[in-house]
């Protein structure tokens, strides 16, 4: 199935998802261009997910502050400008660093991380989050969180 082209403005935007402390943005979900999916992320400094892996691709653009990446168990301070490729299965983590940060984050063909962005704000409070409840939302969405 082909899906017509699109234009998304600012003011045609959702809402950002409150994602544990990072606004989460879906310019366009898989399900919505049938292949990959984009979001804009903003965090505060010290949010972010704990290591974790998916069956998915995914790629992060960093556009302000400092984002530090764990990697297969490699950290890796970002700043404004770079790119960081994380294979399907990839176990992988991120924190926003002084003064929080920005990123673009695209997800290659099947994710389910728009899906998820929205079953996290829709379902676990602002606040210190019910970890078994978390973790029962990451897994029903193909988040594997690592030990």
């Amino acid at each position: 199935m082909t899906i017509p082209y699109f234009v998304l403005t600012p003011d045609r935007r959702e809402v950002p998802l409150n994602v544990l402390g990072t606004q989460v943005t879906v310019l366009a979900s898989n399900a919505t261009t049938q292949s990959y999916g984009i979001t804009f992320q903003r965090g505060d400094e010290g949010t972010g997910p704990p290591p974790h892996s998916h069956d998915w691709d995914e790629a992060f653009y960093v556009l302000g502050g400092e984002v530090e990446f764990l990697c297969d168990g490699r950290a890796h301070m970002c700043q404004p400008g770079t790119l960081v490729h994380v294979p399907r299965g990839t176990v992988h983590g991120f924190h926003y660093g002084k003064g929080g940060g920005q990123m673009l984050e695209i997800t290659g063909e099947g994710a389910l991380a728009a899906q998820m962005f929205t079953a996290i704000d829709r379902e676990i409070p602002v606040g210190p989050p019910d970890i078994p409840k978390l973790l029962e939302v990451l897994e029903r969405n193909g988040i594997a969180v690592a030990a």
